[in-house]
Protein backbone atom coordinates (compact mmCIF):
# COMPACT_ATOMS: atom_id res chain seq x y z
CA UNK A 1 0.00 0.00 0.00
CA UNK A 2 1.05 3.37 -0.66
CA UNK A 3 2.26 5.27 2.19
CA UNK A 4 0.45 8.32 1.47
CA UNK A 5 -2.74 6.35 0.95
CA UNK A 6 -1.88 4.94 4.84
CA UNK A 7 -1.32 8.22 5.99
CA UNK A 8 -4.59 9.78 4.49
CA UNK A 9 -6.48 6.22 6.31
CA UNK A 10 -4.62 6.57 9.58
CA UNK A 11 -5.95 10.01 9.58
CA UNK A 12 -9.46 9.78 8.04
CA UNK A 13 -10.41 6.66 11.05
CA UNK A 14 -8.53 8.88 13.94
CA UNK A 15 -10.55 11.75 12.88
CA UNK A 16 -14.04 9.51 13.08
CA UNK A 17 -13.16 8.22 16.25
CA UNK A 18 -12.56 11.74 17.85
CA UNK A 19 -15.92 12.84 16.35
CA UNK A 20 -17.49 9.62 17.63
CA UNK A 21 -16.16 10.31 21.23
CA UNK A 22 -16.89 13.89 21.03
CA UNK A 23 -20.77 13.18 19.82
CA UNK A 24 -20.95 10.43 22.74
CA UNK A 25 -19.41 12.72 25.68
CA UNK A 26 -22.18 15.47 24.79
CA UNK A 27 -25.17 13.26 24.18
CA UNK A 28 -23.91 11.95 28.13
CA UNK A 29 -24.17 15.43 29.21
CA UNK A 30 -27.07 16.55 27.97
CA UNK A 31 -28.88 13.70 28.74
CA UNK A 32 -27.60 12.87 32.35
CA UNK A 33 -28.73 16.86 33.53
CA UNK A 34 -32.44 17.01 35.35
CA UNK A 35 -34.48 19.24 35.38
CA UNK A 36 -35.68 21.07 39.46
CA UNK A 37 -39.30 21.58 40.10
CA UNK A 38 -40.34 24.84 42.15
CA UNK A 39 -43.07 24.21 44.62
CA UNK A 40 -45.62 26.14 42.74
CA UNK A 41 -45.19 23.90 39.81
CA UNK A 42 -45.00 20.60 41.90
CA UNK A 43 -48.34 22.01 43.55
CA UNK A 44 -49.91 22.60 40.35
CA UNK A 45 -48.98 19.62 38.00
CA UNK A 46 -47.27 16.78 40.47
CA UNK A 47 -48.56 13.27 39.33
CA UNK A 48 -48.30 10.75 41.84
CA UNK A 49 -46.02 7.95 41.51
CA UNK A 50 -43.42 10.23 39.39
CA UNK A 51 -39.92 11.24 41.22
CA UNK A 52 -39.13 14.92 40.84
CA UNK A 53 -36.63 17.08 41.97
CA UNK A 54 -37.65 19.77 44.29
CA UNK A 55 -35.62 22.96 45.15
CA UNK A 56 -36.92 25.44 47.09
CA UNK A 57 -35.74 27.04 51.11
CA UNK A 58 -37.13 25.21 53.93
CA UNK A 59 -39.87 27.53 54.61
CA UNK A 60 -39.83 29.02 58.44
CA UNK A 61 -41.23 27.64 61.67
CA UNK A 62 -42.55 24.14 59.50
CA UNK A 63 -39.53 21.90 60.64
CA UNK A 64 -40.42 19.04 62.90
CA UNK A 65 -38.64 15.91 63.84
CA UNK A 66 -40.52 12.38 64.80
CA UNK A 67 -38.13 10.11 65.15
CA UNK A 68 -36.25 9.76 62.14
CA UNK A 69 -38.35 11.26 59.93
CA UNK A 70 -37.98 14.65 59.62
CA UNK A 71 -41.26 16.85 58.37
CA UNK A 72 -40.98 20.43 56.94
CA UNK A 73 -42.33 22.38 53.67
CA UNK A 74 -40.52 23.76 50.67
CA UNK A 75 -41.63 27.31 49.68
CA UNK A 76 -40.49 29.05 46.59
CA UNK A 77 -37.25 31.42 46.80
CA UNK A 78 -39.90 34.49 46.01
CA UNK A 79 -43.07 33.71 46.33
CA UNK A 80 -45.34 32.27 49.01
CA UNK A 81 -46.07 28.49 47.59
CA UNK A 82 -44.88 25.47 49.47
CA UNK A 83 -45.31 21.81 49.44
CA UNK A 84 -44.97 19.58 52.87
CA UNK A 85 -42.06 17.51 52.80
CA UNK A 86 -41.53 13.87 54.97
CA UNK A 87 -38.06 12.79 55.14
CA UNK A 88 -36.54 10.04 56.78
CA UNK A 89 -32.63 10.03 55.58
CA UNK A 90 -29.28 11.67 57.13
CA UNK A 91 -30.07 15.36 56.95
CA UNK A 92 -26.57 17.23 56.42
CA UNK A 93 -25.49 19.52 59.06
CA UNK A 94 -26.29 23.34 57.29
CA UNK A 95 -29.78 21.66 57.32
CA UNK A 96 -31.95 24.67 58.61
CA UNK A 97 -34.93 26.66 58.23
CA UNK A 98 -34.51 28.98 55.58
CA UNK A 99 -31.86 27.25 53.57
CA UNK A 100 -32.34 26.72 50.03
CA UNK A 101 -32.62 22.88 49.51
CA UNK A 102 -32.95 20.36 46.77
CA UNK A 103 -34.14 16.84 47.36
CA UNK A 104 -35.76 14.24 45.06
CA UNK A 105 -39.44 13.47 46.27
CA UNK A 106 -42.53 11.64 45.13
CA UNK A 107 -45.93 12.60 45.39
CA UNK A 108 -47.98 10.24 47.66
CA UNK A 109 -51.31 11.68 48.45
CA UNK A 110 -50.71 15.53 49.58
CA UNK A 111 -47.88 15.07 50.96
CA UNK A 112 -44.49 14.60 48.76
CA UNK A 113 -41.76 11.81 50.10
CA UNK A 114 -38.35 12.37 50.04
CA UNK A 115 -36.07 9.58 48.66
CA UNK A 116 -33.40 8.20 51.32
CA UNK A 117 -30.59 10.18 51.23
CA UNK A 118 -31.29 12.55 48.34
CA UNK A 119 -31.47 15.56 50.63
CA UNK A 120 -28.77 18.38 49.60
CA UNK A 121 -28.23 21.43 50.90
CA UNK A 122 -27.31 24.99 48.64
CA UNK A 123 -24.49 27.22 50.54
CA UNK A 124 -25.86 30.63 50.66
CA UNK A 125 -23.48 32.77 48.21
CA UNK A 126 -20.35 34.45 49.44
CA UNK A 127 -21.21 37.48 46.75
CA UNK A 128 -24.25 39.01 48.48
CA UNK A 129 -23.83 42.55 49.68
CA UNK A 130 -23.09 42.43 53.42
CA UNK A 131 -24.01 45.67 55.26
CA UNK A 132 -20.85 47.30 56.07
CA UNK A 133 -19.57 47.06 59.95
CA UNK A 134 -18.45 50.93 59.63
CA UNK A 135 -14.32 49.80 59.84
Amino acid sequence: MDPHRKRTLRFIVALTCALLLAGALAYTSFSSASATTTPSQLAASAQAGKTYQLTGKVATGSWTQRGAVNVFRVRDRTGSASVPVRYAGSVPDPFKEGREIVIDVRKRGGVFVGQKDSLVTKCPSKFTTQPSSGQ
